[in-house]
């Protein structure tokens, strides 16, 4: 077993012994120190992996189908497919885009590619032919593996770059399938610790998709920070709910429970059914579970019964947590939702981590190895409120290498000393972070900061709200006032009873000056991997304003000064 090896698992079984006791693990924690070759999937996954019968992927199809890969398994198919791609000419710094489901050619062809010393482009399957064709030319990619139901998308992407389908092949398409029958040849590492290996297009909920870099050492080393802030242990089963394509998928689905050697279960529903995938954690023994709050809504609205015996840990992501979803999940299984916070640009950073006090609303405190500093972004002073940002002094190890092809935003990005995140959180004097928003998402009403995500949570306490989302609408006396757009829970009507009573608790549980002053249903506008674009509804009040007079509102909405009774209650 080389250094680096022992390094990592050393490390890793250091941060797992700090059970509740997160000072202590960032006192004691120091990152891996590798440099020169080194290849995560060689110098990791095959040292643990090779001849190791534990189970390290297994995958459920909703008709009851189940497929399990153990370890050793994982290995040889990774060299089958790694040495195919040698004969393909796919090769070092090569960018292989990924545009695969939940299937074992996604987890086959990620370590391949990183055997190979390509550079891997997860990519997710709603993305259309035209974000298909500025993806492929800004990633420079060199080759494209996808499903035969997406090889038309393709068909209006130029470029030359070899076209491979899973299963058997096709017109233009090289099958897959193929480099099974290759043989499974140890392979031996032909990159450095600071190569290029995975890059992530952001999910875009300001602005245009950034491409973001990351080498051998700051995502997949960089990890194990995200393998602290889950709780997985050797042996767990691990089930995390998120698509492929997308950065949490690599936190949960593959990085962080193949640190851990644990096993990852995929359960590939075609229609969300949240009474069975309860039953899958039962049935399965899952141990920690990971999914986004959306997710968690759902569950608890479909009763969540009695909690899976093996159930251990529990933990949000992609968005902040509301408290009343938290509460909810404590109250039925009497285990507490963990929250936690990172980028596309980084693992992990913050988190509640396992065995800690969890404060309802906070996102934790910063995790080992991450040199976490709170600047005011008016002074550049550290402050208690304010930028959440990351010290570059040294560079820490889970940062990203930068942003690739994009100089001006590294240096928009890095300055002053700092790696700047854009969102906004508090910290109190127990060194808890709370997230309070972007930078692009806190408004000014009344001359008072208003932060989205403080109202968002006192609206989805109340039980006709299943999502919202609040924005500034231009007012000629506030500036602006705090609009909330808000999806109905399942038979819940528009209509004006239930905007009076939505209205009526947002006046009982927040401050005047924090008031929503207006509501409109409908469906929010998303990123294809869920998140919620504020930036659209902000866009779209001030086009309306500058369209309309300010006293004419849009079908189906409600403002405050509509309902007389709110004024007069006490």
């Amino acid at each position: 077993m080389s250094r680096a090896t022992e390094q990592i698992r050393a490390t890793r079984d250091l941060l797992l012994s700090f059970h509740g006791r997160i000072d202590e693990a960032c006192a004691a924690f120091t990152w891996p120190d590798i440099t020169g070759p080194f290849n995560w999937a060689i110098d990791w996954f095959d040292a643990v992996g090779r001849g190791n019968d534990r189970i390290a992927l297994w995958i459920r199809e909703t008709d009851g189908s189940e497929a399990r890969y153990t370890y050793d398994d994982m290995v040889r198919r990774s060299d089958a497919v790694a040495g195919w791609l040698d004969t393909l000419g796919i090769g070092k710094g090569d960018t292989v885009m990924l545009m695969l489901g939940n299937q074992i050619e996604l987890w086959d062809a990620m370590l391949a590619v990183m055997k190979v010393g390509g550079i891997i482009l997860p990519t997710a399957e709603a993305i259309t032919s035209e974000d298909l064709a500025d993806r492929v030319v800004r990633a420079d990619v060199r080759a494209v593996i996808t499903n035969p139901a997406d090889t038309d998308k393709f068909s209006t992407v130029a470029g030359e770059y070899v076209r491979i389908v899973a299963g058997a092949g096709q017109d233009g398409w090289i099958a897959f399938d193929d480099a099974y029958a290759h043989p499974a040849e140890p392979r031996e590492v032909i990159t450095d610790a600071d190569d290029p290996v995975l890059e992530y297009f952001t999910s875009g909920t300001t602005k245009a998709p950034k491409l973001v870099q990351h080498t051998q050492l700051s995502y997949p080393v960089g990890h194990l920070t995200t393998t602290y802030f889950i709780g997985v242990r050797p042996g767990d089963v691990h089930l995390n709910i998120s698509a492929p394509g997308w950065g949490k998928h690599a936190w949960s689905s593959f990085f962080a429970p193949w640190i851990a050697e644990a096993t990852i279960f995929v359960y590939n529903y075609q229609r969300f059914d949240a009474a069975d995938l309860m039953e899958q954690l039962r049935r399965v023994d899952v141990a920690t579970f990971c999914a986004p709050p959306t997710v968690w809504r759902m569950m608890i609205q479909a009763d969540l019964g009695e909690r899976p015996a093996s159930l251990r840990e529990v933990v949000g992501a992609g968005e902040p947590l509301n408290p009343e979803v938290i509460n909810q999940v404590r109250n039925a299984w009497g285990l507490t939702i963990r929250d936690g916070y990172g980028q596309t640009e980084s693992t992990a950073t913050v988190g509640n981590v396992p065995g800690e006090r969890v404060k309802a609303g906070s996102m934790g405190k910063p995790l080992p190895g991450v040199p976490i500093e709170i600047v005011d972004p008016e002074t550049g002073q550290p402050a208690d409120l304010g930028e959440i940002c990351l010290r570059m002094d040294p560079r820490p190890l889970n940062l990203m290498s930068g942003y690739h092809g994009m100089p001006e935003l590294d240096a928009a990005a890095i300055h002053g000393g700092y790696y700047h995140t854009g969102d906004l959180v508090s910290r109190d004097a127990d060194g808890y972070i709370t997230y309070v928003g972007r930078t692009d998402d806190v408004f000014k009403a009344s001359d008072y900061k208003i932060s989205p995500f403080e109202l968002e949570s006192v609206l989805m306490e109340h039980p006709a709200v299943q999502e919202a989302a609040v924005v500034p609408a231009p007012d000629a006396v506030r500036l602006a006032v705090p609009k909330a757009y808000i999806t109905l829970a399942p038979g819940i009507e528009h209509s004006r009873e239930t905007a009076l009573s939505i209205l009526s608790h947002a006046k009982d549980h927040l401050a005047p000056y924090l008031r929503v002053r207006r509501i409109e249903f409908g469906e929010l506008p998303k990123t294809i991997s869920g998140k919620i674009r504020r930036v659209v509804l902000r866009a779209q009040e001030h086009d309306r304003a500058k369209a309309t007079d300010p006293a004419v509102r849009e079908a189906g909405e409600y403002r405050y000064e509509d309902f007389p009774e709110l004024r007069t209650r006490q």
